[in-house]
């Protein structure tokens, strides 16, 4: 029941996060077009671009199974952390700027997504070889997202997409690092 509530309200976090994020950094809207030059308008642009790709959104359901432990309740949160942040995220920005939806389609694609991020979340606090490769499947996703498809790639101001990239590898990087040396003190210790 806690990890249903928990996976449900992370994923309403997340969704309206994104949203307010887009709508911050676009001066196309009249809630943008306020803030538009500031300092605020400029971390929103970076963090737009953080959380408007799908490897965050993948991060989202994985992190939340990885919290629910077991693979079906790791599945469950999966799910319902990603419909709850499409559905969060349409409503946000409908409220928000009037923007039209497509939240039907997403929510088709986040259903088997959801089920299966969140089984590798699951997956990620195993010892072994499974849970090594659980643990990548962010990194990697998000370090292929940079290179197929990188952050603000039709901006034509190169300073957030610059910063938000740097992120991403970072923490990219950081990721895989953890769950290599997770799986390599874990085999050091069972070989004890």
């Amino acid at each position: 029941m806690k990890i249903t509530v928990g996976g449900i309200l992370a994923g309403v976090v997340f969704g309206a996060l994104t949203s307010l994020a887009n709508v911050l950094s676009s001066p196309y809207g009249e809630i943008g077009a306020r803030v538009a030059g500031t300092d605020l308008a400029k971390a929103s642009k970076v963090l737009s671009l953080l959380l408007d790709a799908g490897w965050s959104w993948a991060a989202l359901a994985v992190a939340v199974g990885w919290v629910a432990g077991s693979r079906v309740r790791g599945a469950a949160g999966g799910l319902l952390a990603l419909v709850a942040a499409t559905v969060s995220y349409y409503v946000s920005d409908v409220y928000l700027w009037d923007a039209g939806t497509d939240m039907i389609a997403w929510l088709v694609v986040g259903v088997p997504l959801g089920l299966i991020l969140g089984t590798v979340g699951a997956l990620a606090r195993q010892p072994g070889m499974s849970g090594l490769i659980a643990a990548l499947i962010v990194p990697a996703g998000a370090a292929v997202q940079m290179v197929v498809l990188p952050p603000g790639e039709y901006l034509t101001t190169s300073l957030p997409a610059t910063v938000a990239e740097a992120i991403v590898w970072t923490v990219a990087v950081f990721g895989a690092v953890w769950a290599l040396y997770r799986f390599w003190r874990e085999r050091r210790v069972g070989t004890a």
